[in-house]
């Protein structure tokens, strides 16, 4: 066995949320590790490697608040590319020098939690063994892939790429792809796909009522003038909308204004692009089925303008909406709808032509036709929410794996922590306000609440706070009752977990928007730490 390294705290991932964490845990003066399981930072942008993968949050809120960072970094476009986000990252890495404190190609499998000595035992696939008195998991929503049992899927001859682990230097030019998925994943490499395959056929299951994105080059100067003028008050009222993004819902709802104002309202919205169709129009699209009957109709008006044959259109964009329109996370597109216009280009609906089995060639469907590819991808999306922290034996007080006592519904407080596994926190996690608000907005005061909790904790001679049952309780009922009054359940999405089969379908985010959110984690904090249970030295 590895010898013990011992450290005040252990960050897992490093994403947004374990920067952020490393940096200001660092500021208490705590001895830090970050274990990050890639070679390099980003998060899903270390991973996310595939054709065309690109953030659908706009800039400038893509980024840490912090104006010491935004101020000498330049983003070059309103909606950011891979490459461009993990230059960013190593431009944060550089500027706080955070790969001192950062153990890479560090995957870490388990978590065990000694209540004699109030420290967690920390191991990685690797071997190597921690010891903290804290444990701060950003891993985020999505680290966890998907791939359905597909039949014969192991005889497959040619190549089969998930979108969650693309190889480096491969490109699909020339080539007859297969693409499993329309998720955001799948419609980004579609777009990028279309172009240059020699062939590419798509099996969708569920059509994706992608928005588009209206993609903008940012003129340097003008960001420059921005910083000096309206920067700052960007990143604060990130903080003060529901969503997270700079402009907030209608004051009115949709039934309460003519018809006449609701189009216009939906037009600008349109033309502006990105998910503000969706995030900043109309409260009642969300929760009342009218309402968003009438929003489903003119996202059908504009794509399906924009496609040439009905019966594609039919599957793309039908007459019947197949799920509440935003009950599913929106994608953002560029020229999505318009590639099925390409001859080389075929849509199967794999609802009435299913997926039958893989073949050494490529994939027969139902109907009994063999389609021969060089390249399948499978951009079959993620256990979404919770997959990343099950993905991790954490053993608590009674020694029980988290992962199991989730089985039957995943229990937590606030979002943060859950009963019975002390010093033990999460940032962007299940409960927590994450998958409905831009990622910063959602990160920044979580994070900062843990860092504020465990200064409290060492300042008050505080050795270990878990959460209380019935606290976690508490929030659980508040995450189901925001969830149902919304139409979450009418929608087969991982909002629920209805994307994993046998996964328990449960609303498995705060739905009560980033201001409401926040001040339920601070009121719990200046009532001190309400929900929370602490032992302190000598105890």
């Amino acid at each position: 066995m590895s010898q013990v390294q011992e450290f005040d705290s252990i960050v897992v991932g490093g994403g947004f949320s374990g920067v952020h964490q490393l940096i200001n845990l660092r500021k208490l003066g705590l001895k830090v590790r970050l274990l990050e399981a890639g070679s390099g930072l980003g998060g899903v942008w270390h991973w996310n490697t595939y054709p065309g993968a690109r953030t659908r949050l706009p800039n400038p809120v893509y980024q840490l608040s912090d104006p010491d960072l935004w101020k000498d970094w330049t983003f070059s476009e309103k909606f950011a590319g891979r490459e461009e986000i993990q230059a960013y990252y190593k431009y944060v890495d550089q500027k706080r020098d955070l790969s001192r404190d950062v153990s890479y190609n560090s995957n870490v499998v388990s978590a065990d939690w000694d209540d004699a000595a109030n420290r967690w035992t920390v191991k990685t696939e690797a071997g190597d063994v921690y010891r903290s008195q804290w444990v701060v998991l950003c891993v985020g929503i999505s680290a966890k892939r998907y791939v359905p049992p597909f039949q014969g899927i192991e005889s497959f001859k040619g190549k089969i790429h998930h979108t969650f682990n693309w190889p480096k230097e491969y490109d699909l030019e020339g080539k007859k792809v297969g693409i499993i998925g329309t998720g955001a994943s799948g419609v980004q490499v579609i777009q990028e796909c279309a172009p240059v395959a020699e062939s590419l056929t798509v099996f969708q299951r569920t059509p994706n009522l992608a928005l588009p994105m209206r993609q903008v080059k940012l003129d340097p100067k003008d960001e420059e003038k921005k910083k000096k003028t309206l920067r700052q008050y960007e990143f604060s009222r990130m903080f003060q909308t529901s969503s997270g993004y700079l402009k907030e819902v209608e004051p009115k709802l949709a039934h309460e204004v003519t018809a006449e104002e609701r189009r216009l309202v939906w037009e600008d919205s349109w033309d502006k692009g990105g998910l503000l169709f969706w995030t900043s129009t109309y409260a009642d699209i969300l929760f009342n089925d009218a309402t968003n009957d009438l929003a489903y109709d003119f996202w059908k008006e504009k794509v399906r303008e924009r496609i040439i044959d009905p019966e594609v259109a039919e599957i793309l964009a039908p007459t019947t909406k197949p799920h509440p329109f935003g009950l599913k996370r929106p994608s953002l597109e560029q020229n999505y709808f318009e590639v099925f216009n390409q001859p080389n280009v075929k849509l199967i609906d794999i609802n009435k032509n299913s997926i039958s089995e893989f073949t050494s060639d490529g994939i027969k469907t139902s109907d009994g036709t063999e389609h021969k590819f060089d390249v399948i991808v499978v951009a079959t999306g993620f256990d979404m929410i919770t997959g990343s922290v099950n993905a991790i034996d954490i053993r608590g007080q009674d020694d029980i794996l988290l992962k199991d006592k989730w089985v039957n519904g995943v229990r937590t407080h606030l979002g943060l922590g859950s009963a019975g596994y002390p010093n033990l926190f999460w940032v962007f996690g299940p409960q927590h306000v994450l998958g409905l608000s831009n990622a910063p907005s959602s990160i920044e005061p979580a994070s900062n609440w843990v860092v504020d909790c465990i200064k409290y904790c060492r300042e008050n001679g505080v050795q270990s706070i878990t959460a209380t049952n019935e606290a976690q309780e508490a929030w659980n009922e508040q995450v189901q009752t925001y969830g149902n009054m919304a139409l979450f359940h009418k929608a087969d999405s991982w909002y629920i977990g209805a994307n994993i089969p046998g996964k328990k379908r449960e609303m498995l985010q705060y739905a009560g928007g980033i201001p409401t959110y926040v001040k339920a984690i601070n009121d719990s904090a200046q009532n001190g730490y309400s929900g929370w249970v602490m032992k302190k030295v000598g105890a």
